[in-house]
């Protein structure tokens, strides 16, 4: 019974002095973090203020209009950056992303997915059109053990650059960012109706008009407006009835290409499967 108490006894001040040494580790990471932080700001001559998490954060551009509840849908940018300003994540004038502003914090990073509630806490200080910069300490980022994939290191400090875009409404973020690309790629294109823009390369000699109903076979590529190609179908092996296809295909081929034909198509999202796509189509026969 001794034995045993005198184990008891040992092992809760083993677990004790190994808890301290933990926290002792902790604390001293974290006011490494803070002084690395008040450095920054101090040599950038920033004026931040501190949460109570532990966060600095500022307010550059409040915005206008109404104030943004968690259950309303925002436009949004960021760039996320080490202190040496080495950007290592970032979104795109060509690809905007939208949530609910109360889903802000939740992101998925080098295939990982992240809890940033510093970020969500930020926005909610903005009306649209404001921005913003907050620097989280490591323990709130990507913590002990870094994210290699972005080539973040152990216990970085992450500096956080925010925007809330002026647009409630998906159409016209379509607009801007087909307008953006358009631009980056000096195109020259003939606007839809439907908002659909479209190059005509070749109208194709095919004699066989096609409509919603015709099967076609097509040779294809598709890309996000920043050009990640999303799929590609280049050998003839793609065929497909056309009002089954993309509704962009449907109102735009037809009267325009034949057999032959070839066309470079950007559809705004409501046009292809939710976001803005950029198409190279070949028509390589037509059968009605």
């Amino acid at each position: 019974m001794k034995n045993f108490t005198k184990l008891s006894l040992l092992t809760v001040v083993l677990a004790t002095m190994l808890f301290s040494s933990c926290k002792k580790e902790y604390d001293s990471i974290q006011t490494v973090d803070d002084n690395a932080i008040q450095s920054y700001i101090k040599s950038n001559n920033l004026s931040m203020t501190k949460a109570s998490t532990g966060y600095y954060y500022n307010v550059i551009t409040p915005g206008i209009g109404d104030v943004i509840k968690n259950s309303d849908s925002i436009y949004y940018s960021y760039t996320f950056k080490l202190l040496n300003g080495t950007v290592i994540n970032q979104t795109t004038d060509l690809m905007i992303p939208g949530t609910y502003l109360g889903y802000t914090d939740r992101f998925t990073i080098g295939g990982t997915s992240y809890l940033f509630t510093p970020i969500r806490e930020v926005l909610t200080m903005l009306k649209r059109g404001g921005t913003a910069r907050l620097i989280m300490p490591s323990n709130l980022a990507f913590g002990k053990n870094g994210l290699a994939a972005i080539n973040v290191g152990s216990n970085e400090n992450i500096l956080v650059e925010l925007g809330i875009y002026n647009f409630t409404k998906k159409h016209e973020v379509d607009e801007f960012e087909i307008n953006k690309f358009i631009s980056s790629k000096n195109l020259t294109v003939i606007k839809d109706p439907s908002r659909a823009r479209y190059i005509i390369s070749t109208p194709g000699t095919g004699t066989d008009v096609i409509n919603t109903n015709s099967t076609i076979v097509a040779n294809y590529t598709v890309r996000y407006l920043d050009g990640t190609v999303l799929e590609t179908s280049i050998d003839g092996a793609f065929s497909g009835v056309l009002s089954t296809l993309y509704k962009g295909w449907q109102l735009i081929i037809p009267g325009k290409l034949t057999a032959g034909g070839k066309m470079r198509l950007i559809l705004p999202s409501d046009l292809a499967n939710g976001t803005a796509l950029d198409f190279d189509i070949e028509i390589v026969s037509v059968t009605n």
